[in-house]
């Protein structure tokens, strides 16, 4: 009511130079908590990231979420992560999944095009489609990847692991190399105690230390769209 009036009277006595200020002034309180509102970051994945065989808790995503506030980070994920996802199934939505909200995106995918030998062009062409539309709407992305096993051969290998280092250089993408570098190398046997009994799905400690490993990487994507 009193604003009502203020205004009334700038009205009356016909001080638009001051309305102006008064209203500039405003929006100068105002600019400072619209700059601090979470930034939103979509995480387009497969079971990894959707915490497959693990309480909704212990899964990757609200690992993070936590890892994030700890760090004194203010964000909010959004688990984009469907089980059984291939790179094909994450191009075909992730334009409809970035709603207008979404700052930032994290892309985990490859791992069921491993489990199935999908060639790693076709893999290639999927995630690069991915990139283009984020490149397209103006959302930050960290590119998370994968390493290829050796039972495909040589060459499978190579032309997998290169997908993501050289098109996260193409789209200027932030990267992960290693989406399990937070468990350590050395011994595969010995790598078992992080995961559940599939071997391929990471239990609820195998997800602390990804995180850990991870973490620093989101913190610095969420650093960029702040920075923007």
């Amino acid at each position: 009511m009193r604003l009502r009036l203020i205004y009334k009277g700038f009205l009356t006595y016909g001080a638009a130079r001051l309305l102006n200020k008064v209203v500039a002034a405003f929006l100068w309180l105002v600019s400072p908590v619209m700059a601090a509102e979470p930034v939103t970051v979509l995480a387009l994945g497969d079971s990894l990231t959707q915490g497959y065989g693990l309480p909704e808790q212990d899964g990757l995503i609200p690992k993070m979420q936590i890892w994030l506030e700890n760090q004194g980070v203010d964000a909010e994920l959004i688990n984009a992560g469907v089980s059984g996802d291939t790179t094909a199934g994450g191009a075909a939505r992730v334009e409809w999944s970035l709603t207008p909200e979404v700052d930032a995106m994290i892309v985990t995918l490859g791992g069921n095009d491993l489990l199935r030998g999908i060639d790693p062009a076709v893999s290639r062409e999927n995630i690069e489609s991915i990139l283009k539309v984020a490149q397209a709407q103006g959302v930050e992305v960290l590119l998370v990847g994968l390493t290829a096993p050796g039972n495909y051969g040589a060459g499978y290998k190579s032309a997998f692991d290169t997908i993501y280092p050289e098109l996260s250089e193409a789209y200027g993408t932030l990267l992960a190399p290693d989406f399990f570098a937070g468990l350590g190398g050395g011994d595969p046997a010995a790598l078992q105690e992080w995961f559940q009994a599939d071997g391929i799905h990471p239990n609820a400690r195998g997800v602390e230390r990804i995180v850990e490993g991870l973490g620093p990487q989101v913190r610095a994507l969420i650093e960029a769209v702040q920075a923007d």
